[in-house]
């Protein structure tokens, strides 16, 4: 410590020769004052045990601002302080001291002469000391230089926004300098970061602006992080901040890029019945996604405060405010905004019905086929998911004549019915005992563009095997493999259930040396199973036996059921003999 306070008070008498003998003004002798007063301090007779021994830092600190003062540069600072031992406390006391705009250029040479010249490494509360100061004086190049090299140090530690929240009051630099950050966040393509901070200073009472939202925006459109996007979007509305014109052109880009856009205008053209403004689109896409990620609630929120601002049409926010009450589902609160919607001149359309339909599908299938006629005598059109529900609701029910009368209803109106509706369709008529008409109804979808999947085909295989027509079983399997959906574990397994119950287990058994063939198609317990009950069936309980024996080689466990059948057989088998 004593060739510390050497060295500052060397330091000292190096300042006071600078300045003139004679005290021309106030300033002047008040430095000199303050620099002796310091030099008292240093050379002082050290304090006694148990008394207070107050910090050395203050009084260098007021040498080296006032040497400071002076405009000195690296090498004056380099001289007459070069030996000082710098430390955090010292660095934050000479930058607040700086703090006032017109010694924020003296208190950034000093930032670089204490990390150039002394290779001081600064931490993070130091770099967010000198960019309050920088960004309150108005250097706003020279501070977001800084916070580029602050997270490119501490990205991985320290949250930069809340050290730079804790240091804030120290400067009162105002709140750009939050905006700051985020911009350089965003810039720096670190677009998650600057919508964490956001957050997290949003919640501490320091909202982003507009300018700083759409820089969000844009790079994470450009960056192709749509969902992050209309996060950052949600986010902005929900903080009350409103969007203009380019937040708008940036989120049309984002769902041009995402292949949204042409389903949200058909969707709106159904709702409106005629194209909406780029904004309408976009503020009602940001609340349909919010029903269909099932935050419905949130989604009612959301549109009643965009109805209140004139974001959205009136048509159009009380069309998906009764979606959302759908899939809540809280049909009297559907059924009370449509109420509501018939008094403020609206009118009902093919959206919100689809709506009611979908949810009374599931519910109560006679009521949805009453809104569907309703629908009809009210001249909306019917469209491809209206369809779907109803005829997977019906399905459902076991009303297959009703689930096949609209999916005929359903071609002639040029929609081709999804695959589940598909699914439910086939699967109903082949439990019905009806396969030759599902076969038949599967071959009209093919004719028309239909691409079927796994499930159609398994139907059909299953109803095949309950009649026994292991022909239809393997000519449908060979069909799968031609369209490369019939190497599939699921598919093996069914295939040797069926072939088993059609009385063809030797041809079952092929498809158990298939599904061995690699790792991914390893053979299942159901597989045995089946085999080992189609052995029994057939009276070849050797063969039974053997497949035992290699299920419980590969470590698979047999079902109580074929384990039982299998005993009873070799028992049979032994009984027989002994007679």
């Amino acid at each position: 410590m004593s060739s510390v306070c050497t060295v500052i008070v060397r330091s000292v008498v190096c300042v006071l020769r600078r300045v003139p003998t004679l005290a021309t003004n106030a300033q002047s002798r008040q430095f000199r004052h303050q620099s002796l007063c310091a030099c008292r301090t240093l050379i002082s007779p050290p304090h006694r045990a148990g008394q207070h021994k107050e910090p050395v830092f203050p009084e260098v600190s007021f040498v080296i601002t006032s040497a400071m003062s002076k405009d000195w540069s690296f090498d004056s600072l380099t001289t007459s302080f070069g030996s000082v031992e710098l430390t955090q406390p010292l660095v934050e006391r000479v930058l607040l001291d700086l703090k006032e705009p017109n010694d924020a250029k003296k208190a950034l040479t000093f930032f670089h002469w204490s990390s150039r010249t002394r290779r001081f490494e600064h931490d993070l509360r130091s770099y967010c000391f000198i960019v309050h100061i920088l960004v309150r004086a108005g250097l706003l190049v020279d501070a977001r230089a800084l916070l580029e090299s602050a997270i490119g140090k501490y990205a991985r530690g320290s949250s930069v926004a809340e050290v730079l929240l804790s240091t804030y009051e120290a400067v009162l630099p105002g709140c750009r300098v939050f905006d700051l950050l985020l911009q350089t966040y965003s810039n720096m393509r670190m677009v998650e970061a600057a919508f964490d901070g956001c957050r997290y200073l949003g919640d501490r009472g320091f909202d982003a602006s507009l300018i700083s939202f759409n820089t969000m925006l844009r790079v994470a459109q450009r960056s192709g992080q749509s969902g992050l996007a209309w996060k950052v979007f949600e986010h902005m509305l929900v903080r009350r901040i409103y969007p203009n014109k380019a937040t708008t052109q940036v989120m049309v880009d984002v769902m041009c890029k995402a292949g949204v856009l042409p389903r949200m205008v058909g969707v709106l053209d159904r709702i409106h019945g005629k194209r909406c403004p780029p904004g309408v689109i976009v503020n009602a896409a940001l609340a349909l996604r919010i029903i269909e990620e099932g935050r419905a609630e949130e989604a009612i929120m959301l549109l009643k405060r965009m109805l209140q601002r004139n974001m959205v049409f009136d048509d159009i926010a009380y069309s998906l405010i009764i979606s959302a009450y759908c899939k809540m589902p809280n049909l009297d609160s559907a059924y009370d905004t449509r109420n509501e919607m018939i008094n403020r001149s609206c009118c009902l359309n093919s959206f919100v019905y689809t709506s009611l339909i979908g949810s009374y599908s599931e519910r109560s299938i006679e009521e949805a086929v009453r809104l569907m006629e309703e629908m009809l005598s009210m001249g909306l059109r019917p469209y491809d998911e209206t369809y779907n529900h109803l005829i997977v609701g019906l399905s459902r029910s076991g009303m297959t004549k009703e689930s096949l009368k609209y999916c005929e209803k359903m071609l002639d109106d040029g929609f081709m019915p999804s695959c589940s509706a598909c699914n439910a369709t086939l699967s109903t008529l082949c439990k019905a005992g009806e396969v030759e008409e599902a076969n038949r109804m599967l071959t009209t979808m093919l004719e028309k563009g239909l691409v079927p999947d796994r499930d159609m085909y398994l139907s059909l295989i299953d109803g095949y095997g309950d009649t026994g027509n292991a022909r239809e079983v393997l000519q449908l399997y060979y069909e799968m493999e031609h369209r490369g959906i019939g190497s599939d574990p699921v598919v093996y397994t069914s295939m040797i259930r069926n072939l088993c119950r059609c009385g063809k287990v030797n041809e079952a058994e092929k498809f158990l040396s298939m599904g061995g063939t690699t790792k991914e198609l390893v053979p299942t317990s159901c597989m045995y199973d089946s085999l080992i009950t189609g052995y029994c069936i057939e009276g070849d309980v050797r063969r039974a036996i053997l497949l035992y024996d290699d299920m419980i080689m590969k470590e698979l466990v047999p079902c109580s059921d074929t384990f039982m059948r299998l005993v009873k057989e070799v028992l049979r088998t032994r009984a027989s003999r002994h007679l």
